[in-house]
């Protein structure tokens, strides 16, 4: 009985250390190919700050660099970073460089379905082969 108490007690703690399931954990901005492939050359920095949403870092030496940095961790997997420099002049977009997660669907859709949650209401592909019951 003690065994079960202590390997109990044990199972218990290290569950608090993520040794059994580990988050993902995203951070910084959020951006993805669709709004990169918005930004064009000319635009303002108040219409890239529209699309693209706040810069990570604006350095104060230099206004003309904005540079928006996201990572993401996947469960056990490795870090994963993307960086994407925008250049200015005279308030106006002129280069772009840096990159950004390549969108897999499958991948996307696998994350969905993961953290989907069905509720009674909803219409699944089981409820359409069932012929209508009653009267």
């Amino acid at each position: 009985m003690l065994l079960r108490l202590i390997a109990l007690i044990a199972a218990l703690t290290l569950s608090g250390c993520g040794i059994f399931y580990k988050l993902d954990i995203q951070q910084g901005n959020l951006f993805n190919k669709e709004q990169v492939d918005t930004l064009k050359p000319g635009m303002t920095k108040r219409q890239v700050l529209v699309v693209m949403g706040s810069p990570s870092v604006v350095s104060p030496f230099n206004q003309d660099r904005w540079d928006y940095v996201s990572s993401i961790k996947r469960g056990r997997g490795k870090m994963e970073s993307k960086d994407l420099i925008l250049y200015f002049e005279n308030d106006a977009l002129t280069k772009i460089e840096g990159d950004y997660f390549p969108e897999d669907p499958n991948s996307l859709i696998k994350d969905a379905r993961k953290y989907k949650r069905q509720y009674p209401d909803e219409k699944r592909e089981d409820d359409k082969k069932k012929p209508p019951s009653g009267g």
